[in-house]
């Protein structure tokens, strides 16, 4: 990682030395008054410092190792020969030359000091609320009854004056945001009709055009959704009428228009929002001054998607299947059309999405629905085949919601409250379904979309985690979480059975054999999180197939607490600079990695060459982030770029695969 000093400093230090030591005491030989002394020290010296800086840390310096050596060189040369004049002439350097060279030195050492300290009285608050992360991520107790009554307070329709420096117009009303520190923050704007009563179970519709004013302060309700155990979104409202974003941009406005970054949140279609603390503005806004922050919600569980097709009355309801998808193609559309209101360029979006939020990407990269929505794309963990193949598990949750709501037709179900859906929901925990490969909104084969074009036009960050499924298991509880790595763990081995026999043996092979090491639901759990990895894997390689520009981020990060897992959460906070939000979820932000990524991550958003050079970052080393099969790999002592097939599975000739 960063290094305290550098030989660089250490060169800037020997030039200022010899600058202040000579503007200082030439001066007095000559007999002028110590205060001409100081002014000579303070302008010369200092111009000096600035200009060795400003020539070490160029880029065009720091890209080229001879250049950089050169430099050095040239300038530790310029230096010898001045203390040699200065020595000859009677004018001592030594003392400037430990003062420039203990300011290298101390002041590094101490801020590394203070900050590993803070670091572990942050780790051990963590501790102490976490124990050994057993029991996942626990919100209950960290949130307070002031945090409850902020999170859930409504907009509401300005009719009166209002400031004109926080509004913006868009086509369906002017929306007032609210000054936060560096950003003005807009939540809780509608993108789409409330999809409540006639319009439940409906396609997203647009919303009329509208000159009415209303506030932008809070965020919208979450959708409703299942209540689990590690889910900070328990504690804010929920509702149908949940189909609200929210956009943050830096406080000063420019003419020009901001590259645009949208997060689609994690939270495996039935949990999760936009509410979350890992998606707030303020963070990002810090980082990303030049860029416009965006994040949304959409339906989940049974109200975003179902099958009633096999349901009396389904008939009026085609779009039920996914529901969720189309509402995050509505979000979109709403953005390209509106975004350049609040000062974002619509022709550089830039999508990214965690878990649940990377599969609606993947999905969205090859739907004609979504084509030309957005340019650039950052998945991180995201695998479009581990969508439903059919509609069957759809309907199969059509017919169990009628049974657990003693309803027998889809206009029934449309008069039941949300409340009774909610509870329904909750006791289909699960059964409920995800997204499908239904052939129309979305391609049967991904993959093979990917292969023939279907994301052409958009450049991709496919991010592969080494330690997600103790994440899954943190936020979902361990009975969801055992339920459903028996059930996904079934349905792999029955699809390996049937198309690579040899390989469906290998992986009982392997299961069995790590089964002796660990309980059997870890070993199962390895196992799907390997072919998982293997799939997401194999999707970057289909889209570099078709001809599209990807990058892979490998996180190899360890936890901070075994049982938390890192993955998602790590990543989301790394990238988003969520410090606060992080330790909620029981972690510490690693500053330096935190950091380089965020820089990286600038420069792909904004369409520059993803890499860093020779001390972009002081004191770190370059990264040429190279295009697939190179992956970056990123962990606690530092950042490579190589190959990173050999890491994704334990089964031999399980990567034979990936030839297909």
């Amino acid at each position: 990682m960063r290094k305290l000093f550098t030989i660089d400093d250490f060169v800037i230090a020997l030039v200022s030395a010899v600058g202040y030591g000579f503007s200082f005491e030439v001066p007095k030989i000559f007999g002028c008054p110590e205060w001409m002394s100081i002014v000579s020290c303070l302008v010369v010296g200092t111009t000096l410092e600035g200009l060795a800086y400003k020539i070490v840390f160029s880029e065009s310096v720091q890209t080229k190792p001879p250049r950089r050596f050169t430099a050095l060189a040239v300038l530790v040369l310029i230096s010898l020969v001045g203390v040699y004049v200065a020595e000859t002439g009677g004018v001592s350097l030594s003392n400037y030359l430990e003062e420039q060279f203990g300011f290298v030195i101390i002041p590094p050492i101490l801020i590394f000091v203070f900050n590993m300290a803070l670091r572990q009285y942050r780790i051990k608050k963590i501790r102490e609320r976490y124990g050994d992360g057993s029991d996942g991520f626990v919100f209950d107790g960290q949130v307070t009854k002031s945090d409850l009554e902020e999170l859930n307070r409504a907009n509401q329709q300005i009719h009166g004056a209002f400031d004109n420096d926080l509004a913006v117009k868009t086509k369906n009303g002017v929306f007032v945001g609210e000054k936060s520190n560096r950003a003005i923050i807009f939540s809780g704007i509608p993108y789409a009709k409330p999809p409540v009563g006639e319009l439940r179970w409906k396609a997203p519709e647009p919303l009329p055009e509208s000159n009415e004013v209303f506030e932008a302060k809070n965020f919208g309700a979450s959708a409703v959704q299942v209540d689990y155990e590690g889910s900070f979104l328990k504690h804010h409202r929920q509702s149908e009428d949940c189909l609200t974003l929210n956009i943050c941009v830096a406080g000063k406005r420019t003419a020009q228009k901001k590259p645009v970054i949208v997060f689609f949140h994690h939270g495996d279609f039935t949990y999760g929002g936009s509410a979350d603390p890992l998606l707030h503005g303020d963070d990002f806004i810090k980082i990303y001054p030049d860029i416009v922050g965006i994040s949304f919600n959409y339906r989940l569980g049974i109200f975003g998607f179902i099958d009633f097709s096999e349901v009396p009355g389904g008939e009026k309801y085609p779009d039920t299947l996914n529901l969720g998808l189309l509402d995050q193609i509505a979000a979109m559309r709403w953005i390209k059309e509106n975004i350049s209101a609040f000062g974002g360029d619509p022709e550089r979006i830039t999508v990214m999405g965690f878990e649940s939020g990377a599969l609606s990407l993947s999905l969205l990269a090859a739907s004609a629905q979504a084509k030309g929505l957005f340019q650039k794309a950052f998945i991180f963990y995201g695998d479009p085949m581990s969508a439903y193949a059919t509609p069957e598990t759809s309907r199969n949750l059509a017919k169990k919601l009628l049974q657990a709501t003693a309803t027998t037709t889809v206009e029934e179900l449309v008069r039941l409250s949300t409340e009774q859906l909610k509870e329904a929901q909750q006791k289909l925990v699960l059964d409920l379904s995800a997204p499908t490969r239904d052939g129309k909104l979305i391609p049967f084969d991904v993959p093979a979309a990917y292969r023939d074009g279907a994301a052409s036009g958009i450049e991709f960050i496919i991010g592969i985690p080494s330690n997600e499924r103790q994440i899954y298991k943190s936020l979902v509880g361990v009975k969801k979480y055992e339920d459903f790595i028996i059930k996904e763990i079934d349905s792999m081995v029955s699809f390996f059975d049937d198309e690579h026999p040899a390989e469906a043996k290998a992986i009982r092979d392997y299961i069995d054999k790590q089964a002796v090491a660990m309980p059997a639901l870890e070993a199962n759990a390895k196992m799907y999180e390997q072919i998982y990895t293997l799939s997401t894997y194999r999707c970057a390689q289909k889209l570099a197939a078709g001809g599209n520009k990807v990058r892979l981020l490998y996180w190899n990060v360890k936890p901070l607490i075994e049982n938390l897992g890192s993955g998602t959460v790590d990543v989301a906070a790394a990238f988003l600079g969520s410090r606060e939000a992080v330790q909620l979820y029981g972690n510490v932000l690693n500053r330096d990695i935190a950091e380089t990524l965020q820089r990286l991550f600038r420069k792909f958003a904004s369409g520059d060459d993803v890499r860093l050079f020779n001390n972009e970052i002081k004191g770190l080393a370059g990264i040429d982030w190279q295009e697939f099969p190179k992956a970056l790999i990123v962990s606690e002592k530092a950042f490579t770029c190589e190959p990173v097939v050999d890491r994704l599975t334990e089964v031999d000739g399980l990567t034979a695969l990936l030839a297909e």
